[in-house]
């Protein structure tokens, strides 16, 4: 009797170890190449530190919007309606940003151009769109960086073609209503590259710090109690003595790990903590595919995975 209870006891055992395994989150590397000329590419891992490109590092989606018809710094999101939902850079100079949805990451509804900064007639750009998801209100905020000319002088240079970014926002439940565009961040300094994620009762925003004279071009955090904010002041430099942009974060096992793009030095880099105060450099542990330019981290399941290696 005591055998085969103990057989009994190995086997539940082993069934749900299997069935943990299978339904294991995988990590997910949205991204693009070059000029974002050929659209979505995406990387996995099981580790958070070594990235396998998929379908040989080929494109998934071709981008078809704006007149330059480019893909760069791809947002995607599991929504709480099921669907994977995408925003990216579509322009240089475009006042508005591309949208797009999927049921498997593979097979994408017709892409559209959503035009968040057309009624502002000294809007230069619209640059590193992100998605946020409020479970408390059930709603989407998309976020992004635009320079509005003659707009935040007391931060005005003429380097870098005279940019001076903020962060702008808008609302929607549905991605079909969408509501006006508003101010979502001004930190006192140029700034782009957000993404907020969300901690405890509030959200953590990392951002970059744009400015040129004297060079900033670090990674730093800002929070607030409710998604559309307000949000603090930026707190101190998270990255080290190189040119950081791009940062997207994952937590594993109660470790936040923020990814980066060395873009002077044409390299990939990455820090980890587990409270948000302390950071420590974990670029040499890491490896990712090669030409990997600023993208975002999701989770997938394993069956999710295996469809896209079958790609």
């Amino acid at each position: 009797m005591k055998k085969l209870l103990y057989l009994t006891i190995l086997l539940l055992s082993a069934f749900y170890n299997a069935h943990a395994q299978s339904e294991k989150e995988i990590y997910l590397f949205a991204y693009f190449k070059g000029n974002g000329e050929d659209g979505l590419h995406l990387a996995y891992s099981t580790d958070a530190y070594k990235w396998t490109a998929l379908k040989n590092d080929q494109s998934f989606l071709t981008p078809t919007v704006s007149k330059d018809k480019l893909m760069r710094d791809p947002c995607i999101i599991r929504g709480a309606d099921g669907l994977f939902h995408m925003v990216w850079t579509v322009s240089w100079k475009d006042r508005g940003i591309g949208y797009a949805s999927s049921k498997d990451l593979i097979h994408w509804n017709e892409q559209q151009f959503l035009p968040v900064m057309i009624k502002e007639d000294g809007a230069r750009n619209t640059w590193a769109p992100e998605i946020t998801y409020d479970n408390r209100t059930k709603t989407y905020m998309i976020y992004w960086a635009t320079t509005i000319k003659d707009k935040f002088n007391e931060t005005a240079s003429t380097e870098e073609s005279g940019y001076n970014h903020r962060i702008y926002y808008v609302t929607t439940k549905d991605f079909k209503t969408y509501s006006e565009t508003k101010l979502l961040y001004d930190p006192g300094f140029n700034v782009i590259d957000a993404t907020i994620v969300k901690e405890g009762s509030g959200f953590v925003m990392f951002l970059k710090d744009e400015t040129r004279e004297p060079a900033q071009k670090n990674i730093k955090m800002a929070y607030a109690g409710q998604l559309i904010g307000p949000y603090s002041k930026a707190g101190s430099a998270i990255t080290g003595n190189y040119w950081a942009e791009g940062p997207t974060t994952l937590k594993k096992d109660h470790t936040w790990m923020v990814y980066f793009d060395k873009y002077r030095d044409h390299q990939y880099g990455a820090i980890q903590s587990v409270d948000l105060k302390n950071w420590t450099d974990v670029s040499e542990k890491i490896s990712l595919p090669k030409g990997l330019r600023h993208g975002t981290i999701l989770t997938i399941k394993a069956k999710e995975l295996k469809e896209l290696l079958n790609q």
